[in-house]
């Protein structure tokens, strides 16, 4: 491959919905304040845990900075999947407002209403993981975890209480759950429990499906340790200087290579973690692969969280990649 397979500019795509094609049509029309595409697809989506669970969360982002809910209850008040996605807008909702720093009792009343839709959801469809992993995000904010769902004793007595309740309940339908797992993840890095984190993928990830996106977990984790160090010359070492990093890293790259269809078709944003990870521990031949099967889409992170200077990294990494593997 030369280096004129390094895409330019205009051909990379920041889209919600990645590689899935239908739900870029709903997203799409959703952002023009048309309704019926969401409800079509997500009557499809019905019976695919996962897919329904990464369209409703695409769903809901793009429905928390429109009023398109309003206008569909008004017309559709019992609209299948409605009550799923008011749950996921009212908890996106809660997050933005929360970076916002914003008076905490609006942040409270956002909170209360998120919780109310989660458990309306959750009566709605008895089969529905979402209900649960909304819920798993909102505990994130539980930072003290004076909620008793957020400290219930964990399974592995090397693990400390937290929200394992909600976790198995979004795991009775999709075990693997690629949002579950993330979300419970977020919990352990807003608290600051860097082991807690690791601990909780050691012991998880061993068990999760050959293929699977989860497999890509690690890697989130390395990128925050970066994000969040003091020092980050040092931790930056650990794409180059630690083995046990780099085994991690070509793991990761042979589950995706082993995913189920089309290489490409994890979440863009594990791709882009994928590819960022093979290029940072020098397996750039691995990575142009990565690289070549995401394109045209990228995703905002790992690059933000690494560099004021995003775009300009993302270059970098792809154009010496694809040299690489010339």
């Amino acid at each position: 491959m030369d280096t004129a397979s390094v895409p330019q500019s205009g051909q990379l795509v920041q889209h919600p919905a990645g590689h899935d094609g239908d739900l870029r049509g709903a997203v799409e029309e959703l952002q023009l304040g048309r309704w019926m595409s969401a409800r079509t697809l997500l009557a499809r989506t019905w019976g695919d845990p996962a897919l329904w669970t990464s369209r409703t969360q695409a769903l809901g982002a793009i429905s928390a900075r429109t009023d398109i809910l309003e206008h569909w209850t008004a017309e559709e008040p019992n609209g299948f999947g409605l009550v799923t996605l008011q749950a996921r807008t009212a908890v996106e909702l809660v997050l933005m407002v929360r970076q916002q720093r914003a008076d905490p009792r609006e942040l409270a009343a956002l909170e209360d209403s998120a919780r109310q839709w989660c458990w309306r959801a959750a009566s709605t469809l008895a089969a529905d993981p979402v209900p649960w992993i909304s819920l798993l995000a909102l505990a994130q904010l539980d930072l003290a975890q004076t909620r008793p769902e957020h400290r219930v004793g964990a399974p592995d007595q090397m693990l400390p209480p937290g929200p394992w309740g909600l976790l198995d309940q979004a795991r009775r339908t999709d075990p693997w759950n690629r949002e579950a797992f993330h979300r419970m993840l977020r919990f352990w890095l807003a608290r600051g429990e860097g082991g807690a984190a690791t601990s909780f993928l050691a012991t998880y990830l061993p068990g999760a499906p050959t293929g699977s996106p989860l497999h890509a977990l690690p890697l989130h984790l390395y990128v925050e340790r970066y994000h969040r160090a003091e020092r980050k010359e040092a931790v930056q070492l650990q794409w180059t200087d630690e083995e046990t990093v780099r085994a991690t890293v070509l793991r990761a790259y042979e589950h995706w290579q082993a995913a189920p269809g089309k290489k490409g078709r994890w979440p863009v944003v594990d791709e882009n973690h994928l590819a960022h990870a093979l290029w940072a521990t020098r397996q750039r031949q691995q990575a142009a692969e990565v690289f070549a099967a995401l394109t045209p889409f990228v995703s905002s992170q790992p690059w933000v969280s690494l560099t004021d200077r995003p775009n300009e990294l993302l270059r970098q990494a792809m154009a010496q990649s694809f040299a690489a593997s010339r």
